[in-house]
């Protein structure tokens, strides 16, 4: 089958890397892809936003499955688009009121309420009861949770130490626009204590099979510190998600959203990222996601032994029942290697050198672009290095070998993902 990949990042070139080792994969393009998607695909100088130029090569290249990386062309509703013009065509992806579950912190909240899953006590704001939202957050216990309705570069979430601090951000959300037309609305809820983990599954809108759960690291600074960023790293399994705990989930969390998907008549063939928070050894879900994560989709397929091709082609019709998932039992760790200055002003094009004296591991590019024979940094997270171990810490040393190794002007990373797991 021939297939359209759509993304530029390290969850595309995971992808990549993965739907090419499927005897079912026929010609594989990457739309616009990285230095690194070269090696398992063709890339394509597509603009993924503009829907009827993606509709036309794949009409050209006689395009069986489009696969849709990141969240925005989902959001702004590509499914649908190719459901109406296209319809022997298999998105890989839900419709655009499905996306709301992540394209609307409210609407996915009140999606948990209908459906009794487990996540914290809120309420939303608008310019309109602005003074509603000031007096509700005089009555919270701090901290105080701040989020932004709508998608914004992952960076919509503030969680403030105290009342006045949660109303500044609060007038800087609504009344500044802080994010744009994205926190025109907030959500407001309660602190959850506890620790985080993703768990990802794939549905076809009635069934669902689970994929590896995993653990990114969100923060620029060691020991979880500074500012947030898309991610420094991930590793899966995670440690405290024994079969008792991954039991609750399962029950309280993923089958109770895949019978709502199925009850509100959502047209949702794709992946369900559920951002988790432990809490007393309980699951609640602090955001759903309506594609993979990244970096976690670098830790997660590397522990699929299943043909990820097949599964999609069990997806488009309906027949997630009859697919059987296997797992790795290795541990699997990635650490990125950023731009200097990353998660704020960076600068791209510098020469990245010891990538070839490593070409047997696991390196997923992300923000990179071939320049001649040289490969020259092209965003803020560049490299992903993931690894295989008997452990945990078995991986995470390979991964920090590799970093080690390999350079480029202003390389930074993280040396403690993992740290609460390793003695």
């Amino acid at each position: 089958m021939n297939i359209l990949l759509l993304g530029s990042g390290g969850r595309e070139h995971a992808l990549a890397w993965k739907m090419n080792q499927s005897e079912k994969c026929g010609a594989l393009f990457i739309a616009p892809g990285n230095a690194g998607t070269t090696q398992v695909g063709q890339n394509v100088a597509l603009n993924i936003h503009d829907f009827e130029a993606v509709a036309a090569f794949c009409v050209q290249e006689n395009i069986q499955i489009l696969v849709v990386g990141p969240e925005d062309p989902l959001v702004n509703g590509i499914q649908d688009y190719f459901k109406e013009k296209h319809p022997s065509i298999t998105v890989i992806g839900p419709s655009a009121e499905a996306a709301k579950l992540e394209g609307s912190k409210a609407y996915a909240k009140d999606f948990m309420a209908r459906h009794g899953i487990p996540t914290a006590a809120y309420k939303e704001f608008t310019k309109e009861n602005y003074d509603e939202g000031l007096t509700y957050i005089d009555k919270q216990k701090t901290p105080i949770v701040l989020k932004a309705d709508g998608l914004a570069a992952g960076k919509g979430v503030i969680i403030s130490e105290s009342r006045e601090e949660a109303k500044e951000a609060y007038r800087a959300m609504i009344q500044d626009e802080k994010f744009g037309t994205a926190s025109s609305k907030v959500v407001i809820e309660d602190f959850l204590d506890g620790i985080e983990m993703s768990v990802f599954a794939l549905t076809d809108g009635e069934h669902y099979v689970l994929l590896p759960n995993a653990k990114d690291y969100k923060r620029i600074g060691e020991g979880d510190k500074g500012l947030n960023t898309g991610g420094m790293g991930a590793i899966s399994p995670v440690p405290f998600a024994n079969d008792v705990f991954m039991k609750k989930v399962e029950d309280q969390v993923v089958k109770p959203t895949i019978a709502g998907i199925k009850k509100d008549k959502l047209d949702y063939k794709g992946f369900v990222f559920f951002g988790l928070i432990k809490v007393n050894d309980e699951p609640f879900v602090i955001e759903y996601n309506c594609r993979m994560g990244d970096p976690e989709t670098e830790v997660v397929l590397p522990r699929l032994e299943s043909d990820l091709v097949e599964l999609f082609i069990k997806t488009s019709q309906t027949k997630l029942n009859e697919a059987s998932v296997q797992i790795k039992k290795e541990s699997c760790s990635t650490v990125i290697l950023i731009s200097g200055g990353y998660p704020e002003a960076y600068q791209k094009g510098k020469e990245i050198k010891g990538i070839v004296a490593h070409e047997d591991k696991l390196i997923f590019h992300a923000g990179t672009k071939q320049d001649g024979d040289n490969i020259l940094t092209n965003g803020g997270r560049v490299l992903a290095l993931s690894a295989y171990g008997n452990s945990l810490k078995e991986a995470l040393a390979t991964s920090y070998t590799i970093a080690q190794a390999i350079d480029f002007e202003g390389k930074n990373y993280r040396t403690d993902i993992g740290y609460e797991f390793i003695d």
